[in-house]
């Protein structure tokens, strides 16, 4: 029962209802927050995927095959890396040869 001054039952629903809207607006801030972190999460362990493996650039018109690093700038494609077995395979490959950026071969040895 509400007494003089107190709030009707419907003014106290729109404080409720103020309230959980504002919840609602503090949650999905929270969510966003935590999917560009988790973006930014994944980004970085691709990175050192790339930076612990090999990827091979194919023979262009007049430049050989080049075996580099998978991280190396200097060849963007990001897909097809080689495990440490197969960067060694390619680098006695006789058509093949280290990228003089990144020197695959250091992580070879």
């Amino acid at each position: 029962m509400s007494g003089p001054g107190s709030p009707s039952r419907l003014d106290k629903l729109r404080i409720l209802e103020e309230w959980l809207d504002w919840q609602l607006r503090q949650t999905r801030n929270r969510i966003r927050e935590l999917e560009i972190r988790e973006g930014q999460e994944q980004q970085r362990r691709e990175k050192a995927r790339a930076e612990l493996s090999w990827k091979l650039q194919p023979q262009g018109s007049g430049s050989p095959a080049l075996l580099r690093r998978g991280g190396c700038a200097a060849y963007g494609a990001q897909m097809g890396f080689l495990n440490h077995e197969e960067a060694i395979t390619a680098m006695n490959e006789p058509d093949i040869e280290p990228c003089q950026i990144c020197n695959p071969q250091t992580g070879l040895v």
